[in-house]
């Protein structure tokens, strides 16, 4: 059964590890890769990639991309959006360490940004404007 908008956006806002897919030209299926995101409901859904990279070439590229987010306990659930790229600007310091909060224990998320810092290099964040919802609660099985 499809979620209502309410249930859908909290569902979304939720700390999941979202399916990242990317048009990735003639030939070939989507880009599509594990991603941590951030989303308050209303707004934009971000998230941050390494300037340059393959995924941040084909965004631009693109200029379309889709996240996709389950579970399956308590209940089979889903959702799905897609749009296009409102922006990419480069990202902060303030943005990483959001993010690392957001996905890890607290213990973690100094370690994790010390190594972010040293080894990641620079960042964009890429922001979605929803424009297309797909979701659905299956129920318990």
């Amino acid at each position: 059964m499809p979620l209502a908008r309410e249930e859908r956006e909290a569902f979304l806002a939720e700390p999941h590890v979202a399916a990242l897919s990317i048009a990735a030209g003639p030939h070939r299926g989507p880009l599509t890769l594990p991603i941590w995101y951030q989303y308050i409901p209303g707004g934009q859904p971000w998230f941050l990639t390494g300037a340059g990279s393959r995924k941040h070439k084909l965004i631009e590229a693109a200029g379309h991309l889709s996240l996709m987010v389950d579970r399956v306990e308590p209940t089979v659930r889903y959702v799905s959006v897609d749009g296009a790229v409102a922006r990419i600007d480069d990202a902060t310091d303030d943005q990483l360490v959001e993010m690392a909060r957001r996905y890890l224990p607290a213990a973690a998320v100094e370690p994790y940004l010390a190594v972010a810092r040293r080894e990641h290099g620079p960042s964009v964040a890429v922001y979605l404007r929803p424009q297309h919802w797909f979701s659905a609660d299956m129920g318990a099985f």
